[in-house]
């Protein structure tokens, strides 16, 4: 007899497909993908003018929008931020509150309203005049009281929200949303803003591991297997056993990596006679691939797995006449930081 207090496990039944709820599901997405293709062929002058403004801020972009319009603003200064362009959200009912103190004479304001009519933005647009901040605009409302008092607008194209009640703001955010992506990938261009600008941005998370440098990873100085051009290879696998990566670099007198010994290197030279008593010179590979302190390790590993290598010496720059290595970076290394 089974405890009392013990209930039978319950069995789940698998969850059946709703071909309704497919149907509902394609309905919307065909009517969003559509608005942002009419949005696409709609674009002309008054996005380059917006990219050229925001380009233009000296300080931040600040970013306002209620309701909605509001939760795509926050995104879109997030975007903005992360992309190498200072931005930041100001609720605009906090704004008639004390938060205008949080908007300086050099910044831009991005003010997003599907109407164009949103009372709650009216006092932040009067701070934007009085103070002659910049003031570029998202809206549908293309003869509103925001598009009328905005410096440059963005006007969305007249379509249906996929509300099926056409109520909520479904459409016309996918369409503010991808207009913000736009716009900061724009700027982000224009910028020359690379991948390294990004990583130091994004230095947690997957984002962090993928963006980590070279430098962050590698082992340097007296963590480095390095013998000098006149060492016997009784005391370079020495060198090569004591730090366990696998190799051992040859340098000479300036500190310049002129050779490399690997454990491939000793297995095809095996047979030749008394290895031991044999110079690095003799063993080594000439004219080591080296890598930059500030490439990606993402990179490296792939550099690694192409080459069918475990191990690299770093240098300072990517010049072909810097030689002296700083560091050495082993496969592990990246293992271990998460990079597959």
């Amino acid at each position: 007899m089974p405890h009392p207090l013990k209930e039978s496990p319950v069995k789940e039944s698998p969850v059946s497909i709703n071909s309704n709820d497919i149907v509902e599901a394609r309905r919307v997405l065909d009517l969003e993908s559509k608005a942002l293709d009419v949005l696409s062929k709609g674009l002309g002058e008054e996005f380059t003018a917006i990219v050229q403004v925001l380009m233009g801020t000296k300080d931040r972009v600040i970013v306002t929008g209620m309701g909605k319009s509001g939760h795509v603003g926050h995104k879109i200064a997030s975007t903005l931020a992360s992309t190498g362009t200072p931005s930041t959200f100001v609720h605009p009912a906090e704004a008639s509150h004390g938060d205008l103190g949080m908007i300086t004479k050099n910044d831009t304001i991005l003010a997003l309203s599907n109407s164009g009519e949103t009372s709650e933005l009216s006092d932040i647009l009067a701070y934007a005049k009085r103070h002659s901040i910049p003031l570029i605009v998202i809206t549908s409302g293309g003869k509103s009281t925001l598009a009328n008092t905005a410096d440059v607008s963005l006007i969305l194209p007249e379509m249906e929200e996929a509300c099926p009640l056409g109520l909520a703001p479904t459409t016309s955010t996918a369409m503010m949303m991808a207009l913000g992506d736009a716009l900061a990938t724009a700027v982000l261009n224009h910028r020359g803003f690379s991948a390294k600008d990004f990583g130091s941005l994004h230095p947690g998370g997957k984002l962090g591991q993928r963006l980590m440098l070279v430098k962050k990873l590698m082992h340097t100085q007296s963590d480095m297997p390095l013998v000098p051009l006149e060492t016997f290879m009784k005391e370079a696998l020495l060198q090569m056993t004591s730090y366990g990566f696998g190799c051992v670099g040859v340098v000479d007198s300036s500190g310049d990596l002129q050779g490399m010994i690997t454990d491939g290197d000793l297995r095809r030279h095996m047979d030749e006679g008394d290895l031991m008593k044999a110079k690095v010179t003799d063993i080594m590979t000439p004219s080591p691939q080296m890598i930059c302190a500030t490439v990606l390790a993402e990179e490296a590993l792939a550099r690694m797995n192409k080459k069918g290598i475990t191990s690299f010496f770093v240098v300072e720059t990517s010049s072909d006449e810097d030689r002296k290595p700083i560091g050495i970076l082993h496969i592990h290394d990246c293992l271990r930081a998460g990079l597959v």
